[in-house]
C-alpha cells in the first residue's frame, strides 16, 4: 500500500535519488525549477532559475545536477554551485530530463524539447569529464538504468513506447552494438516513463498515464504493478535504510487536481534496490 510521503505538488516531478552516504531522498520539480528534500520532518525546497531535472552524487555534500543548460556541482548544505560543462546550451528548445549514474562513475543523460518536439533531443554521457552523444534524436529520454552485473543500460523515448536493452563492454562501460527491445508497449495508451533496476535485475517502470510502477524481469517478462493514486507516475528510486522503501514522483501537469496529482509517494517492497552508483568528476 503506497502513502503520501510528500504532498508539495510538483508540476512534473522527476529524478528521484537516494544519496547513500547522506541516507537522505531529493527529488526534482522540472517545470517550478526545483530541488527537494526533507529534512527534521519538513520538506525543503531549493529554487533555480532555469530546468532542473536530474542528478548523481559525488560526495556527502555534492551532487552533480542536470540543467536545461548545463551540468553543474552543487553542495546541497551550503546551496553553491559551480559549472562542470554545458548541455546544449546554444539550444534553447531543449533542456534536461532523465538521467542516472553509471557503475563506471559516469552520468547519463537525456535531453528533449520544452515542447516535447519530435526527434529535438538526445541521450548523453559524461565519462571523466567528457561528455559524448550516444543517441540522437530522441523525443522524451526515460528509463535510463543499469544491470547490477554491469552489463546492460536500459533507456527508452517514451514517445516510442519501447524499453530498450543496451549491451555494454566491462572496462569502461561503453555501449557496444546496437540496442535491442526489451518490452514493446508501442500500442498502449500509457508511456515508459522512468525506471530504476533492483540488486535482483528485476527493472521497476513508472508508467506516465497508468498510475503504476510495472515491474519486469531482466528478459523483459511482465511480473507485477504497484498501483498508485497518481495517473501521471513518472519515475522510482529505491531508498530507505535497507534500500526496500520504493520512492515515485509523479506530475500534476495536464491534469486536474484530485487530491493526488503531483506528489511524492513511498510503498515498502519485499525487494532490495541498488545503491546509486558514485559519479566520478
Amino acid at each position: 500500500m503506497s502513502r503520501i510521503y510528500d504532498d508539495t505538488i510538483c508540476k512534473l516531478g522527476e529524478g528521484p535519488l537516494w544519496h547513500p552516504r547522506r541516507k537522505q531522498f531529493y527529488w526534482f520539480d522540472i517545470i517550478g525549477h526545483r530541488l527537494l528534500t526533507r529534512e527534521d520532518g519538513k520538506t525543503r525546497i531549493v529554487q533555480f532559475d532555469e530546468h532542473v531535472s536530474a542528478a548523481g552524487w559525488v560526495s556527502e555534500d555534492d551532487l552533480l545536477i542536470a540543467s536545461e543548460t548545463k551540468l553543474f556541482l552543487f553542495d546541497v548544505d551550503n546551496e553553491t554551485s559551480r559549472d562542470v560543462l554545458p548541455l546544449e546550451a546554444d539550444n534553447r528548445v531543449t533542456r534536461s530530463n532523465d538521467g542516472r549514474a553509471d557503475p563506471w562513475g559516469g552520468f547519463w543523460i537525456g535531453t528533449m524539447g520544452k515542447g516535447a518536439e519530435p526527434g529535438a533531443g538526445a541521450i548523453y554521457r559524461f565519462y571523466r569529464g567528457e561528455i559524448k552523444t550516444l543517441y540522437p534524436g530522441i523525443t522524451i529520454p526515460n528509463a535510463i538504468c543499469f544491470s547490477p552485473d554491469k552489463s546492460t543500460a536500459y533507456w527508452a523515448d517514451t514517445k516510442v513506447g519501447k524499453l530498450m536493452k543496451q549491451a555494454l563492454e566491462p572496462k569502461h562501460g561503453w555501449p557496444t552494438g546496437d540496442a535491442e527491445v526489451l518490452v514493446d508497449h508501442s500500442g498502449e495508451d500509457f508511456g515508459i516513463d522512468g525506471a530504476v533496476v533492483a540488486a535482483d535485475g528485476t527493472i521497476w517502470n513508472a508508467q506516465w498515464g497508468a498510475s503504476r510502477v510495472a515491474v519486469y524481469a531482466p528478459d523483459g517478462s511482465f511480473l507485477k504493478e504497484l498501483p498508485f493514486p497518481a495517473q501521471q507516475t513518472s519515475c522510482p528510486a529505491f531508498g530507505g535504510a535497507e534500500l526496500q522503501t520504493l520512492y515515485v514522483t509523479s506530475a500534476l501537469n495536464g491534469l486536474e487536481q484530485t487530491g493526488y496529482e503531483g506528489k511524492t509517494y513511498a510503498t515498502e517492497t519485499d525487494t532490495i534496490g541498488q545503491a546509486e552508483h558514485r559519479v566520478i568528476l
